[in-house]
């Protein structure tokens, strides 16, 4: 039986397991793949947001022009991913100079949660080469849209 194809993504509860944090595998879209986020400017909004919304902590990030790759992981487990997403959202949007530019974001997003430490670096080796292949830089490290806010449970091992 084949899975139905989704116009509209899944998002479960992160599942607890006393052994292996929680680390979720998060994609945010700008609205209508517009590419808007590829700048500095963009970049220190982005950065300034995440630190405010601290109820989820980010680790490794890539923000392309049209979209934002992240991990992250709940530093206060009373906070729905989805809240989160969404003040640092509205964060970010409150501070975006262009007006005609809004609104920013994609109704939803997509998140997938990590079950291993080899599965975080099989995604971020995968991730950090998306500037490759859409052919903007020809060394992932050449990419300036990309850091590490936090040291994740899983990037130690």
């Amino acid at each position: 039986m084949a899975l139905p194809d989704r116009k509209r993504p899944a998002h479960p509860s992160p599942i607890e397991r006393a052994d292996r944090p929680i680390l979720i595998f998060l994609t945010v879209c700008t609205r209508d793949r517009r590419p808007l986020l590829a700048s500095p400017s963009a970049h220190e909004l982005l950065l300034t947001a995440w630190q405010a919304a601290d109820r989820w902590v980010v680790g490794h990030y890539i923000v392309m022009p049209d979209h934002i790759h992240l991990f992250c992981s709940p530093a206060d487990r009373a906070t729905r991913l989805r809240v989160w997403i969404e003040y640092w959202q509205w964060l970010v949007t409150r501070q975006w100079p262009v007006a005609s530019e809004k609104p920013l974001w994609q109704r939803d997003h997509w998140d997938t949660q990590l079950r291993t430490g080899q599965s975080y670096s099989a995604k971020w080796d995968y991730v950090r080469h998306n500037p490759v292949r859409a052919g903007l830089v020809s060394d992932p490290d050449e990419w300036p849209h990309q850091g590490q806010m936090s040291l994740l449970p899983w990037t130690e091992r």
